[in-house]
């Protein structure tokens, strides 16, 4: 089954330690990542930031007042996917850290799983929503030669 196109920009903002996170995320395995995990065609933007970035616009846009890892502000899902996606970089280290994966594999998790937010899969809407994101998830890492984020 072909790959869908995908028009991305990649951004990086300014941040102690951006170095670490642009060389976990080249810009040809982050396509990747996202295409196959994509339904449509897409543009979609994906911007790396700092911790008060990403509580600002949690906190703007979700009225949760932290940061947290990654936001998915989808804006059309056909006849093509657009959205932005942020993550922030010190809480994407944090649990990497923590879940013992590698800084690209928790990326490329938390990528795909923007990139389904984008095309209307949400897990906070019940328990079946949430099995199914999950493992859909599950499926398309397993495609990437990534491990079960979940296990």
């Amino acid at each position: 089954m072909p790959l869908n196109t995908l028009q991305l920009s990649l951004q990086f903002a300014r941040f102690a330690d951006a170095a670490t996170h642009r060389a976990a995320l080249p810009r040809h395995q982050v396509a990747r990542w996202i295409r196959h995990a994509l339904d449509n065609d897409a543009e979609i933007t994906v911007r790396i930031v700092d911790a008060e970035e990403g509580q600002t616009l949690n906190r703007d846009y979700r009225h949760k007042d932290y940061a947290t890892n990654v936001l998915t502000f989808d804006y059309t899902q056909e006849p093509v996917v657009s959205a932005d996606l942020v993550l922030c970089a010190p809480v994407v280290a944090k649990e990497a850290r923590e879940q013992r994966k590698t800084l690209q594999a928790h990326y490329a998790h938390l990528l795909v799983h923007g990139t389904l937010h984008a095309q209307g899969w949400d897990h906070e809407t019940g328990e079946a929503d949430a099995a199914a994101m999950e493992a859909r998830e599950v499926e398309v890492l397993a495609g990437l030669g990534f491990a079960n984020p979940y296990a």
